[in-house]
């Protein structure tokens, strides 16, 4: 009865795993631009379709539920930091909170702001969505073969 070599101990070497990965920025920063665009350029359309109506889903459910005063870039800088990774969505519900909470005068401003639960919960799913997201740049950018061949594709 014969043994199989051994691959590992003093005199053999473990077998190595290759770990440098191909870096696809422009894969990257359209997953920024959009979520789900990056997947989708990748070739993978399920996968970019769900995880673009995933994200805007989150997103836009956080400003249904708390109003557009949930992305505030000038008072709640970290929480938008979070919601910016969502890309130029979060820029543009900035840009209408502005106009619509900061460009009214107090009385309307007063009456159009969210406040309490409601806009904590709005705030934290729109927060959420750009930390998906983050994830989704992370593996647009970096795509890793789940099946074991050579190049990433679905």
């Amino acid at each position: 009865m014969t043994r199989a070599p051994r691959t590992t101990g003093p005199g053999n070497s473990a077998p190595r795993h290759d770990l440098r990965r191909e870096v696809r920025p422009v894969a990257g920063l359209l997953a920024w631009l959009f979520p789900g665009l990056g997947h989708l350029h990748l070739g993978h359309r399920r996968q970019g379709s769900l995880i673009m109506f995933g994200i805007l889903f989150l997103f836009l459910g956080g400003l249904l539920v708390g109003g557009v005063d949930v992305v505030d870039r000038r008072e709640d800088r970290l929480w938008f930091l979070a919601q910016s990774l969502c890309g130029p969505v979060a820029f543009v519900a900035d840009g209408v909170r502005a106009r619509v909470v900061a460009g009214a005068d107090p009385e309307a401003q007063r009456n159009r702001r969210s406040l309490g639960r409601v806009n904590e919960m709005g705030t934290l799913f729109t927060a959420l969505a750009g930390l998906m997201n983050l994830i989704v740049i992370l593996d647009a950018a970096f795509p890793v073969d789940r099946a074991g061949n050579k190049e990433p594709g679905r």
